[in-house]
């Protein structure tokens, strides 16, 4: 669960593939789903996929504690329960390589100093455009929070349907996972926990 992956190290950036050898990658595999690569339709496909895999999982490029890295201190002694709910993203499984859409919820008990809102929705951008499992990726958003910003406590909650239950296996559309990490005061006061989900669910 505490489980962090961290960018790439220089090494493996030096190591990664070219594009055009990501391009050939995927013409073997439409080669090996059985379609004709040359057809009309497919010809342009390898470069697209090559382009759109970038941007999916930009987040290995990216780093959550850098995003989170300017905090204010002005708060005229706010020391209150802070939550972005309902923050949408995307994922992907890194057991079949298919989408996961959901949604999180993230809450933090400052201790002196704030942090923009729009960064707490980059650190769940971030960790969600990696290959990833939900609950991994619950305790990293958590995790990021809480050594950047030492607050009193974080909460997380995220809310998925994944694409590899629905798509593919068992096929159960609709189902929704729902994890949770605490921290600080979060995981020692039951009250505190119990009003992060009122605020979630009110």
């Amino acid at each position: 669960m505490d489980a962090i992956v961290n960018n790439l190290s220089v090494t493996d950036n030096d190591n990664r593939p070219t594009q055009a050898e990501a391009e050939a990658a995927v013409l073997t595999l439409l080669r090996w789903i059985g379609d004709d690569v040359a057809r009309e339709g497919l010809i342009d496909t390898p470069m697209r996929v090559a382009k759109a895999y970038k941007e999916l999982f930009s987040g290995y490029d990216q780093d959550a504690e850098e995003a989170l890295g300017r905090t204010f201190e002005e708060v005229a002694g706010y020391d209150d329960i802070v939550l972005i709910k309902d923050i949408p993203f995307f994922s992907h499984c890194e057991h079949h390589m298919v989408p996961i859409i959901g949604k999180a919820h993230v809450a933090y008990l400052p201790d002196g100093k704030v942090v923009g809102l729009s960064k707490i929705a980059r650190v769940v951008d971030i960790f969600g455009r990696r290959l990833q499992t939900q609950e991994t990726m619950t305790a990293q958003v958590a995790h990021a929070i809480d050594d950047t910003l030492r607050p009193r406590g974080v909460a997380v909650m995220i809310e998925a349907e994944h694409m590899c239950m629905a798509m593919r296996g068992i096929q159960k559309q609709g189902s929704t996972t729902i994890t949770t990490t605490f921290t600080g005061a979060f995981k020692t006061d039951p009250h505190e926990q119990v009003r992060f989900m009122t605020l979630i669910r009110g």
